[in-house]
């Protein structure tokens, strides 16, 4: 009788040992005497007991790191400081596992090297500027490494660039001569106009000399209404020809 009951003991804790349950965002690979097997789905899952099976779960959900705040030289050999964020997965739990030693920490590192080397090679007006271009070409180099490790990048974001304070004083005075050298142009441009329209002006009343006896008065009547005291008027030549004919 105890022996059957005994029996029944070790039925129920080898079928209890047996199995394993994996969530619905894991995947468990199988190691089998030390051998890749195979990857169990999400569920209640049987293994080989005392050891026989080993059974490494795997998250598939997106993971985040924050690279720490990296010192960077830029092309031009200004010091800044990047904090930048990468978001990454699992796609491949066995190569997760076997071309790696630690997935996490591998993926951190190669994040915090490749800031470095990329943003090395572009000066400060490019990476304050382009970001996106920046960013495209981190993902790309960072999936590139991580493809073999079974991680995909899903997005990398620069969250914020430091620079040194006589740097931002430099861009400060640099961005208030752009902007005086805009207003000079502008005053030019509409100088250029106004002289053109002088221009054109001239030419039409070149045809037909009277029309500038009807300036003058129009001048006239606008002054007139300001109520001045005194007006100064220049006589025009022109008026004096009659005169001159008649002497």
């Amino acid at each position: 009788m105890y022996i059957y009951i005994l029996l029944g003991v070790v039925v129920v804790w080898l079928i209890v040992s047996s199995i394993i349950i994996i969530n619905q965002v894991e995947r468990g690979v199988v190691f089998r005497f030390g051998r890749v097997v195979g990857v169990k789905e999400p569920g209640i899952r049987m293994r080989f007991p005392f050891g026989i099976d080993v059974v490494r779960k795997v998250d598939l959900r997106t993971r985040t790191i924050d690279v720490p705040q990296q010192e960077v030289i830029t092309k031009d050999n200004i010091s800044i400081l990047v904090d930048a964020v990468v978001y990454y997965n699992v796609q491949n739990p066995i190569y997760a596992l076997t071309r790696v030693v630690s997935f996490e920490r591998s993926t951190t590192l190669l994040g915090q090297t490749t800031f470095r080397s990329v943003l090395g090679q572009h000066e400060l007006d490019e990476i304050l500027g382009n970001n996106t271009n920046l960013v495209e070409i981190l993902k790309n180099m960072l999936a590139d490494t991580t493809a073999e490790w079974g991680i995909k990048i899903i997005a990398v974001e620069i969250k914020s660039i430091q620079i040194p304070d006589t740097m931002k004083r430099a861009m400060a005075k640099q961005a208030e001569a752009e902007r005086e050298r805009r207003a000079k142009v502008t005053a030019a441009e509409g100088e250029y106009q106004a002289s053109q329209k002088l221009f054109e002006a001239a030419q039409v009343i070149a045809q037909e000399p009277i029309s500038l006896q009807l300036r003058y008065l129009q001048t006239l009547a606008e002054i007139a209404t300001e109520q001045n005291s005194t007006i100064v008027f220049p006589l025009p030549i022109d008026m004096m020809e009659a005169f001159k004919s008649k002497k």
